[in-house]
């Protein structure tokens, strides 16, 4: 066997040419007839070379660094033509769903992280009103305290509350997942805070005995909009585990793979928000009876995570 010194002598020129045609072009599109052939072949090489390396010098930077050219080169190869109108369905049908399944881990310890203080909130408020200053719910008691809610929203209003509730929503979203940079501190804030409060306003609503009233509004958007919460927690939660232990890759290289999962998605949480604001602005404060509001949050959340557990999985032979 050669020395790893004779090893990067002999292949290090074909690793710098991969390089210059990796990092010299835009994209696959700018390369000419030459050039793509010859991506090919130094791509295939350096697949080898890698192999070649796990095997036989496997505590030495060579494998490390090897790794880290193909990861780009594949994302290089492989990136996706965003002019192409058929990845549409295709990340629908089949992309999004089967990116949920393989980090449904991330999304369930963002539920933990949410629901966890939620029942603290949800306790502290039901025996202690008074928990209402520090957490900033004095209108919300004193409401609750005069047996109304604020859920009573104008015909005329709703179009624009509706507007309202999906801007606030995916903001929400958007920096639960966005908070992943900070390794995943400000993520972890955004979930535990959000699921205070709103534990604590369904504690209030219980100790001045208007939780039915609450459950009533909420239960019609609150499966989707609180799914997609979880979502985006978990999105974020996978940047900052990719930061705090990126395995065999750079911390730049093992935030761009974690990335690339997350964004499908945090893609997903818009059309979802806009989905569950509507539902919020329209649906929720109507006249319609619970059982219609029950209906509606249940049956959309069957919808929801029957199409993130079952589609696009491949079909057994």
């Amino acid at each position: 066997m050669m020395s790893v010194n004779d090893f990067i002598k002999l292949r290090e020129k074909d690793w710098a040419r991969l390089g210059v045609l990796i990092d010299q072009h835009k994209g696959r599109e700018s390369l000419n007839a030459v050039e793509v052939r010859e991506l090919g072949t130094l791509y295939r090489a350096v697949t080898s070379d890698l192999a070649q390396a796990r095997r036989d010098y496997s505590g030495q930077k060579v494998a490390l660094f090897l790794n880290q050219l193909l990861t780009r080169a594949h994302s290089f190869i492989y990136q996706q033509d965003v002019s192409d109108w058929r990845q549409i369905p295709r990340y629908f049908t089949r992309t999004l769903p089967q990116a949920f399944r393989q980090t449904w881990l991330f999304t369930f310890i963002a539920f933990l992280l949410f629901a966890v203080p939620a029942v603290v909130g949800y306790r502290l408020a039901y025996t202690n009103p008074d928990v209402a200053e520090p957490l900033d719910l004095v209108f919300v008691r004193e409401t609750l305290a005069d047996s109304e809610t604020w859920t009573d929203i104008p015909v005329e209003e709703r179009p624009y509350v509706s507007a309202f509730i999906m801007s606030n929503n995916i903001r929400v979203a958007i920096l639960a997942f966005g908070g992943g940079i900070t390794f995943g501190l400000f993520t972890l804030y955004m979930l535990v805070t959000n699921g205070l409060m709103i534990g604590a306003v369904l504690g209030l609503a219980a100790h001045y005995n208007m939780s039915s009233t609450l459950v009533e509004f909420i239960i019609g958007h609150g499966v989707v909009e609180l799914s997609v919460i979880f979502i985006a927690g978990g999105a974020g939660l996978q940047l900052g585990w990719a930061l705090l232990n990126p395995g065999p890759y750079t911390r730049r290289d093992a935030l761009g793979l974690a990335a690339r999962r997350a964004v499908y998605l945090v893609m997903a949480a818009i059309p979802l928000l806009i989905i569950a604001g509507l539902i919020e602005g329209f649906i929720s404060p109507s006249d319609a009876s619970f059982a219609v509001s029950a209906a509606v949050g249940i049956g959309s959340g069957i919808v929801l995570y029957s199409y993130l557990l079952f589609l696009g999985r491949k079909p057994h032979l």
